[in-house]
């Protein structure tokens, strides 16, 4: 069968969405199977097929096209109300000047807020408020790489004044947006180079957290990105910082108890959460990293997020790899990267050998 898939449709990233029966997949293509001839939402309840008899399409008319019929279990054609009500409140939001009340997209919609609110929820990954904020901060920080001032990025974003702006970014940006338009200024960066066994390793931290993490690079490399920035060497709490991380380097292990302080747009944060939330001595693909934060078809974008992340090791961009099981890319080297992986699963096994004879004593002998 001469199949036409869809466009901008990364096969990878949708079949892990069909394996995860991700419901925010619904609606973006609809999954072929060509020994059934049916086609179905990739949330589908139904039985997996092989994956050598999976087609993806954009739409029904695609996949009516290549001779398949509509699965009556999941009705992949049907616009179900859940969606509509997404679809037409992620609309609201988009065109609002400022935050609608949970209330009121509920009543659009004929649920209950709660219900709403759960709907929405399982359908983005964020809240309605959630999503405002975060629509209205990447606004804002758009307008601020265009060279705006921070007041007028702030209410161009759709914020009410500056006060609602600073207490939306607090929980996401660690620099206030001033600095960060400003390249740093006013804010205090201490760093150094220290040598590692993995080579000579940079590391600067603000009062709020690591800020830079990488491997040759120089104190002008951090001029380059903060050139604005007071650079000063380290003090007593930054070398207690910085103890911690060469641990984390040198022996991996749990270091989330490390801080850092870390900007980006609300698809790199959540890429970079992600990439925290994947066990020690594991790894990801691209695709499966798309697919987790509910971006299945966004294979390059997280692709993109994953390498503008600021801290290496510590934000661990070195565990995804290719869905053919090669290493990809590393800013580092994939000597580096190869490095931390071979540690991270020596290290993961032992992990797991301990936990096998916790349950079982005998095991061990």
């Amino acid at each position: 069968m001469n199949t036409q898939t869809a466009t901008m449709i990364e096969p990878e990233a949708a079949w892990c969405a069909v394996l995860a029966r991700d419901r925010r997949a619904d609606g973006r293509f609809v999954t072929g199977v060509l020994t059934t001839g049916i086609y179905c939402r990739p949330s589908c309840a139904a039985r997996h097929p092989r994956r050598e008899n999976v087609r993806f399409f954009a739409d029904g008319a695609g996949a009516r096209a290549m001779g398949l019929r509509a699965c009556l279990r999941c009705s992949p054609d049907e616009v179900s109300r859940d969606e509509a009500a997404v679809l037409s409140a992620i609309a609201a939001i988009r065109a609002a000047e400022e935050g609608i009340p949970l209330g009121d997209l509920a009543a659009q919609s004929g649920y209950s807020p709660a219900h709403f609110q759960r709907v929405f929820t399982r359908a983005t990954g964020l809240s309605p408020a959630a999503y405002a904020r975060s629509l209205r901060l990447d606004r804002a920080g758009e307008a601020l790489s265009a060279g705006e001032s921070v007041t007028e990025a702030i209410y161009a974003a759709g914020f009410s004044g500056p006060s609602r702006f600073y207490a939306a970014s607090g929980g996401r940006m660690g620099m206030t947006p001033s600095a960060w338009a400003a390249g740093g200024r006013g804010v205090t960066i201490r760093w150094a180079v220290v040598d590692t066994t993995l080579g000579a390793m940079l590391v600067a931290a603000t009062e709020k957290g690591v800020c830079r993490l990488s491997f040759n690079e120089t104190g002008e490399d951090l001029r380059t990105r903060f050139p604005n920035a007071d650079l000063a060497r380290g003090d007593a709490d930054f070398a207690a910082l910085l103890a911690q991380v060469i641990a984390a380097v040198e022996a991996p292990g749990d270091f989330s108890h490390i801080p850092i302080d870390v900007k980006g747009t609300a698809f790199q944060e959540a890429v970079w959460r992600e990439l925290q939330r994947i066990p020690l001595g594991e790894t990801r693909s691209y695709a499966e990293l798309a697919a987790a934060v509910g971006r299945p078809n966004a294979v390059r974008a997280a692709g993109s997020a994953n390498g503008a992340n600021h801290v290496s090791v510590l934000i661990p961009c070195h565990r995804v790899i290719r869905t053919d099981g090669s290493l990809g890319g590393y800013a580092y080297g994939l000597a580096i990267k190869q490095e931390l992986l071979d540690r991270e699963n020596s290290k993961g096994a032992i992990k797991h050998e301990l936990l096998n004879r916790e349950r079982d004593p005998a095991a061990g002998r």
